[in-house]
């Protein structure tokens, strides 16, 4: 089974939403995929310095700029989008992430793990690790980010049947790209870790983003990784099917040779 994927590079403007997504329609006007995916927080940008600001970019998760233009758009393409967006809700605002599918089906992933600063202005998230249907019936996984420090984060997608994980992230530490190796690896899934670039400022504070998006296949092999300062679309064809096999040898796999009574998770 042949599937495309697309992920997106780029560098969205701080508090600028009309431009971020305008950005973001331009850069896939051409793409030909079953799903795509852009950064965390792509609509917003990230290096805020008050609550305010994080609300004036907030949308809710069922009506809004993004929302109505990405629905329509993976209408048009027929194909399954993802990217992040500052959440709002009656609870406060989260750091999400939405899959819009062609049929008009909306899934929400809201961050578990928050980083740095975002524990000031989002709440932590409460969706917990669930797997839904992208483009085709395909099981994918979301996660965000800082998520990728916790092994339990792809494990437990990987545990409820993800074929895909997928990772908008806004990175700022070198480790993500290989620990996402190991993730891979050792849950025998395909991982789209797409990155934003470019250096961010807002008063005083600024930050470097590391770009290097990548697309991982089932043994942890990069089967492409973009440039740490460009701007780029990057396409990939795989077999999820090949995300359903889970051995490692004749005689192990890596989910059946599990001793869950053995773990002091706690």
């Amino acid at each position: 089974m042949d599937y495309r994927i697309a992920l997106v590079q780029f560098q969205p403007k701080l508090l600028d939403l009309s431009y971020n997504i305008s950005k973001m329609e331009r850069m896939i006007k051409d793409v030909k995929a079953d799903l795509i995916v852009f950064p965390e927080l792509a609509t917003t940008g990230y290096v805020f310095n008050t609550q305010n600001e994080v609300d004036s970019v907030s949308e809710s998760s069922t009506a809004g700029k993004s929302i109505d233009l990405f629905s329509k758009l993976s209408s048009e393409k027929n194909s399954s989008i993802i990217y992040g967006f500052a959440e709002r809700t009656d609870d406060g605002i989260y750091n999400s992430a939405i899959l819009i599918n062609p049929d008009g089906a909306k899934y929400i992933y809201r961050k578990t793990h928050l980083f740095a600063e975002e524990k000031k202005f989002f709440v932590p998230g409460n969706t917990g690790f669930k797997v839904k249907p992208a483009k085709g019936g395909v099981k994918v996984g979301l996660m965000i980010c800082f998520d990728w420090q916790f092994p339990e984060s792809a494990r437990s997608l990987a545990l409820n049947g993800a074929q895909i994980i997928c990772h908008p992230s806004n990175l700022v530490l070198p480790w993500c790209q290989q620990a996402m190796i190991i993730r891979s690896l050792e849950n025998r899934v395909f991982s789209v870790t797409c990155n934003r670039t470019g250096l961010e400022k807002n008063g005083n504070k600024e930050l470097y983003f590391t770009g290097m998006s990548q697309i991982l296949g089932t043994k942890g092999e990069i089967l492409i990784r973009t440039s740490e300062d460009k701007e780029e679309v990057a396409v990939v064809t795989i077999n999820p099917e090949l995300a359903l096999d889970k051995k490692v040898t004749e005689y192990n796999a890596v989910f059946e040779d599990r001793r869950p009574e053995m773990y002091d998770l706690d």
